[in-house]
């Protein structure tokens, strides 16, 4: 026998005016190392932003969501870090991470990107680049 129920509250799920979700993509670029490491620091410099969600890469060496310091969810800023001990490592530029973000206001968010170490698979520091790409909001 169906059951009909009627939803109680709004009937528009979408956000509150003035409010839109977005994600960031962050990319990596190691030259012609294999990256097996890195840490990096997020952090909103203009604007109101709350971070949502975290997913991983694109290659499959980062495919799953990284680490992240929840404390540092506080103030508009994160830290994230993965690691990969396998043989399948990318090299030259990749997408390590994309961070979904809640934007309040009409302020446009304005993002400082710090890469704190990136490391190959013998654990040797090395030179990377690293760099973001807004993606659609919604």
């Amino acid at each position: 026998m169906p059951v009909l129920a009627q939803q109680a509250g709004r009937d528009d799920l979408s956000p509150e005016p003035g409010v839109r979700f977005a994600p960031l993509h962050i990319y990596l670029d190691s030259g012609d190392r294999s990256l097996a490491a890195y840490q990096f620091e997020l952090k909103a410099t203009a604007g109101q932003i709350e971070i949502v969600g975290v997913e991983g890469g694109k290659h499959k060496a980062f495919s799953e969501p990284p680490y992240y310091d929840p404390a540092a969810l506080a103030k508009d800023r994160i830290i994230i870090a993965a690691f990969n001990t396998g043989r399948d490592l990318p090299t030259g530029r990749t997408r390590i991470a994309t961070v979904h973000l809640l934007i309040k206001g009409d302020v446009e968010p304005q993002y400082e990107l710090d890469l704190t170490v990136a490391g190959d698979a013998d654990g040797e520091k090395i030179p990377a680049e690293i760099t973001f790409e807004k993606g659609e909001e919604k």
